[in-house]
């Protein structure tokens, strides 16, 4: 029951199930008793009229009214088919054929007219009537034929509308789902979206009912874009406004350093250039994120994923050789993927860069392309030390870090990647490259494309 209850106040379908069902059975409660007094109305109308008819036959024939007489019913029919005519005031017996019965007794002090009339166990209804020849008599007929009358009447009015009730259920349950179905179809589409699709939602073809409810989340949609966009233009508007003088202090430094100087303030300088450079990546990473989250038409194409793989072994090839890192494609067979090829340059060459930050001293960096009867794979791999499982989801946070790590970095290289991802629909999966000993990194990027 606590089960039935909690289903009905969740589901609109079945509140107006039930409640049809209620207003059925109560429909054909109300029905049923109103055919049972109609019923019982017109049979006991009818009855009386038996009654009137037989009273004027005897009357306008003289008809002797004997001990034994029945007007109407054979011997053996059915006793309340029977209408018996009494003389009142004398007492004999209603004997069938085979010789039992009930006394019948219709007293004089019954007025003339129709009434009901308790005699033993049965109830009569009771014609009393002077004739022309002064003497009284009783017309009387069990009012069972009646009420059966009325209760057959009563059950065809009901029985049907009973036995409809399931059907009603059933087409009302299909009637509901049809109406709700493109509700389904728009939650399913919302669902398949991603955190940075806020596109209204088309309501026009749904119920009356139901739009301004969507109306309303169409206008929250278009708040959190708005809000979402005022953000990411502070973000590339502060990056913008501190290149320059970022830029500039950059530059003082580089004019300091072919200055004259002791070796304490060489060492400071070189700490402090350090750190202008740090911020200037900082900076060209927070423009990067912010061009990868802008919600805007992108030019897709088909790309040679060795061309990608080429063009950013070209320009961090200098930062693998500083850090002892050896990097390479594993892969012999080309492949295309479809996407936009400046963005998925930046995605695969900010996997790389992380790859080698985090490799150790004469450890490797694999670049690799596959392809399975579901598309696309770009897998790159590395010998660091991999992500632990708890903190897979996190690192896609800006400025997440794993925690006991003393390597550089802005903290922003993998949410630039998860931002082109989704705007390219291209599904990340993280695992360690050597499971047994749970070490290194292999990012897989999968696309929806097919091998050369």
């Amino acid at each position: 029951m606590d089960g039935f209850k909690i289903r009905l106040d969740e589901s609109v379908q079945s509140k107006i199930s039930v409640s049809v069902a209620i207003a059925i059975i109560v429909f054909a409660f109300i029905s049923g008793s109103i055919s049972f007094l109609t019923a019982f109305a017109e049979a006991k109308d009818l009855q009386d009229d038996v009654l009137r008819q037989i009273a004027t036959l005897i009357d306008q024939r003289s008809l002797a009214v004997e001990e034994q007489t029945r007007v109407l019913g054979e011997d053996d029919a059915k006793e309340d088919e029977q209408v018996i005519v009494r003389r009142l005031g004398i007492s004999y017996k209603n004997q069938d054929e085979s010789g039992h019965g009930s006394p019948l007794f219709f007293p004089e002090s019954l007025t003339d007219g129709i009434q009901t009339v308790q005699l033993g166990d049965e109830i009569y209804r009771v014609l009393v009537t002077t004739l022309i020849s002064k003497e009284r008599i009783a017309i009387a007929q069990e009012s069972g034929l009646r009420d059966e009358i009325a209760r057959n009447s009563a059950l065809r009015t009901v029985v049907p509308l009973l036995l409809l009730v399931p059907v009603l259920l059933v087409l009302v349950s299909a009637a509901i789902k049809r109406i709700f179905a493109p509700i389904s179809a728009i939650s399913r589409d919302i669902d398949k979206r991603d955190e940075n699709d806020l596109r209204p939602i088309d309501h026009y073809f749904l119920p009356v009912e139901i739009r301004p409810f969507v109306t309303a989340i169409n206008q929250l949609l278009q708040r959190t874009e708005e809000t979402l966009a005022a953000q990411r233009r502070f973000v590339a508007d502060a990056a913008h406004e501190l290149r320059s003088p970022l830029t500039a202090t950059s530059l003082q430094a580089e004019r300091l350093a072919e200055s004259d100087m002791s070796e304490l303030a060489r060492a400071r300088l070189s700490t402090l250039r350090k750190g202008i450079d740090r911020g200037k990546h900082v900076l060209n990473q927070l423009l990067n994120l912010a061009a990868a989250q802008t919600k805007r038409d992108i030019v897709t194409s088909p790309i040679s994923v060795h061309r990608l793989f080429r063009s950013v072994m070209e320009s961090l090839i200098a930062l693998a050789e500083y850090r002892g890192v050896d990097i390479g494609v594993a892969s012999v067979h080309d492949c295309e993927v479809v996407g936009n090829e400046s963005e998925l340059e930046l995605l695969i060459k900010n996997l790389v860069e992380n790859a080698i930050n985090y490799a150790p001293h004469n450890g490797f960096v694999d670049l690799q392309v596959l392809s399975d009867e579901r598309g696309v794979l770009i897998r790159i791999s590395d010998n660091g030390p991999g992500i632990p499982y708890i903190e897979r989801e996190r690192v896609f946070d800006p400025f997440f870090r794993i925690g006991g790590t003393e390597l550089p970095g802005s903290g922003l290289g993998l949410s630039i990647v998860k931002a082109i991802a989704d705007r390219n629909r291209i599904q990340i999966d993280l695992d360690y490259t050597d499971k047994s000993k749970c070490q290194g990194l292999s990012v897989t990027l999968r696309f929806a494309a097919c091998c050369d």
